[in-house]
C-alpha cells in the first residue's frame, strides 16, 4: 500500500491549497524525490493549511487558509509554536524544513515574491543522547525469536541485518529480493537522496537470511511479491512501519524498553569508533554525506570510549 495518497493529505484543505499541493507533488516526483520525503514535505504544508483554518489566532488567517500565497511570517511562527506546544520541538523542526521547501517552490513558480520562511528561525531542539543497543540486549531479542516458524526465522534475519549493517529502518524495510546477493554476502541499500550503496554482512547474518529465504520460498503466491520481507500470513509485504511495531513487541517480550532500528545504527557507529575505524569509511557504509553525523551517532557511548583510551594511555601512572 503506498504511503502517499494526495487526496487523503489534502482532506479538509480549502481554496487553492489542494491544487498547489498536487502541483508541488508532481514537481517533487519529477525531481525523483523518495516517497517518504514527498510525504513529509506535503504533510507539513497540509498541516499548516489546516491549522490556519482551524486554530490560528491571527485575524487575517482566513485568507491564508484559502491561499498559501497569503501566508506570512507571523502565520508560520504561530504554527511553529503550536506544534512545539502540542507535539515537540523536534517535530516543529521537521515541519520547518518541509515548509522551507514548499514556499521555495512557490517562489520558483512565481506565485510569491518572497518566502515567509526567510525570516522564520528554526526551533531549537534539545540534543538527545540515544543509547546504543548493547550486545546483551540484542542477544535477548534473538533469544525471544528462537524457533523454526516462519516468523521466528524472519525476525532473526531482520534483527541480524540491522545489527550487522547499522542500516536505517526504511533501508532494511524496503529491501527487494533483487537487492540481496547471497553469493557475495552483500546487500544494496537505497539510502536518502536516492543514494544507493552496497554493504557486506557477516556469516551469522548470512545463515539467518538463507534460512529465511528458504522459508519464504515455500509461501503461496510469493513470486508475485518483490519485497524481501513478508507478513506473518499470506503473500503480503512487511513494510517499515510494520517492522517498527514488530521490533517494539519483541522488545517488550524480551524485557527491553525502547527497541528501535536506529539504536543498532548508533551501536554500529560506536563499535566502529571503538575499534579505531576510519570516519570516512563509516560515512560510506552508513550512507552519510555530512561529517556531523559520525559525531552524533554513538555520542551516548563517547565517554566510555574516552575512558578506555585514557586507561590505555596510562596518563598519571608513570611515576
Amino acid at each position: 500500500m503506498p504511503l502517499l495518497k494526495i487526496e487523503k493529505l489534502t482532506e479538509g484543505l480549502a481554496g487553492d491549497w489542494p491544487g498547489h499541493l498536487r502541483d508541488w507533488d508532481r514537481t517533487l516526483r519529477a525531481a525523483n524525490h523518495p516517497e517518504t520525503t514527498r510525504y513529509n514535505y506535503l504533510l507539513a504544508a497540509a498541516q499548516l493549511g489546516r491549522y490556519l483554518g482551524e486554530h490560528s489566532p491571527d485575524p487575517d488567517a482566513e485568507d491564508a487558509a484559502e491561499d498559501p500565497t497569503d501566508v506570512t511570517k507571523a502565520h508560520v511562527e504561530h504554527f511553529q509554536a503550536w506544534v512545539i506546544e502540542t507535539r515537540s520541538a523536534a517535530t516543529a523542526l521537521n515541519k520547518h524544513k518541509g515548509l522551507q521547501q514548499f514556499f521555495k517552490y512557490l517562489v520558483d513558480e512565481d506565485e510569491m515574491d518572497r518566502s515567509p520562511m526567510d525570516r522564520v528561525k528554526q526551533p531549537k531542539t534539545p540534543k538527545k543522547l540515544i543509547p546504543v543497543m548493547r550486545d546483551d540486549d540484542t542477544k535477548k531479542l534473538l533469544d525471544a525469536c528462537k524457533g523454526k516458524s516462519f516468523v521466528n526465522l524472519r525476525d532473526e534475519a531482520l534483527i541480524r541485518l540491522y545489527y550487522n549493517t547499522g542500516a536505517r529502518l526504511s533501508e532494511v524495510g524496503n529491501l527487494l529480493l533483487t537487492d540481496l546477493d547471497m553469493n557475495t554476502e552483500s546487500v544494496r541499500f537505497h539510502g536518502k537522496g536516492a543514494k544507493d550503496r552496497r554493504v557486506r554482512f557477516g556469516p551469522k547474518t548470512a545463515r539467518a537470511l538463507s534460512k529465511y529465504l528458504r522459508a519464504r520460498a515455500k509461501r503461496r503466491d510469493v513470486d508475485q511479491v518483490p519485497n524481501l520481507w513478508l507478513a506473518e500470513r499470506g503473500a503480503w509485504p512487511l513494510l517499515p512501519n510494520g517492522i517498527k511495531i514488530r521490533l517494539k513487541r519483541l522488545g517488550l517480550a524480551a524485557g527491553i524498553e525502547g527497541v528501535h532500528a536506529h539504536r543498532w545504527r548508533h551501536n554500529f557507529a560506536h563499535e566502529w569508533h571503538r575499534a579505531g575505524g576510519n570516519t570516512g569509511d563509516l560515512m560510506l557504509l552508513l550512507g552519510w554525506t555530512s561529517e556531523d553525523m559520525p559525531r552524533h551517532y554513538g555520542a551516548s557511548a563517547a565517554a566510555e570510549r574516552a575512558q578506555e583510551i585514557q586507561a590505555q594511555f596510562g596518563i598519571g601512572e608513570r611515576v
